[in-house]
C-alpha cells in the first residue's frame, strides 16, 4: 500500500463518515493544530528531564489521538454508527490533578515569568502556546458546528498543565523561572 492517495491534490480531505471538506476549513485548521501540538510534545520528551513528565507527556499525545479522531468526525446521521472515542469530562478531571499534584511541589508565584529557563521548560511553553492556538481553532469551529465541550475545556487546562510543568522543569534542572521585569 502507498501511503500516498493523491485523494487531497485538490485541496480537500475526507473527514471521517466520508465527507470531503476544503484543507482550509474551520474543521481542519482545528484538528490540524492539534496534530501540531501532538509532534511537538513528541519533541519536548526528548529534552524533559523528569521521568515522570515525560509519562504524563506521552499520556497526553494518546489523548490528542482522540481529540483530533473526535474533531474529524462531525456528530451527525452518517458518522452516529462509527465508533468514534469522544472526548469525556474524565480527560480535563485527570489534567487537573496532574497541574495540583506539580504545582504543589513548586514555590507560589510572586510575579509574572517569561517562558524560558532549561531547553525542555522553554519547549514546554512552546506547548502550551500551541494549545492556546489549538483551543483557539476549536473555539472558531464551535462558532459553525457544534463540538463537543469537553474538547475546549481540555484544551484550556492542558494548556496551564504546560506552564506548571515548563516551571516544574525548571525546578528539576535547578533553573530559577525568569521574572518579568517591565
Amino acid at each position: 500500500m502507498k501511503i500516498y492517495t493523491k485523494t487531497g491534490d485538490k485541496g480537500e480531505t475526507s473527514l471521517f463518515g466520508g465527507e470531503r471538506v476544503s484543507k482550509k476549513s474551520d474543521r481542519i485548521e482545528a484538528y490540524g493544530t492539534v496534530d501540531e501540538l501532538n509532534s511537538f510534545i513528541g519533541l519536548a520528551i526528548t529534552e524533559v528531564y523528569d521521568s515522570d513528565v515525560k509519562d504524563l507527556l506521552l499520556k497526553i499525545q494518546n489523548q490528542l489521538f482522540i481529540v483530533g479522531s473526535d474533531l474529524a468526525t462531525p456528530n451527525n446521521s452518517k458518522t452516529s454508527k462509527l465508533k468514534i472515542q469522544r472526548v469525556t469530562q474524565k480527560f480535563y478531571k485527570d489534567i487537573e490533578k496532574e497541574i495540583d499534584h506539580f504545582d504543589a511541589q513548586l514555590e507560589s508565584l510572586k510575579n509574572f515569568i517569561l517562558p524560558g529557563g532549561s531547553k525542555s521548560a522553554s519547549l514546554l511553553h512552546v506547548c502550551r502556546t500551541i494549545t492556546r492556538r489549538a483551543e483557539r481553532r476549536v473555539v472558531a469551529l464551535n462558532n459553525t458546528v457544534k463540538v463537543g465541550s469537553n474538547i475546549i475545556i481540555f484544551l484550556n487546562r492542558l494548556s496551564d498543565l504546560f506552564f506548571v510543568l515548563a516551571r516544574y522543569e525548571n525546578k528539576c534542572s535547578k533553573i530559577h523561572d525568569i521574572k518579568w521585569t517591565p
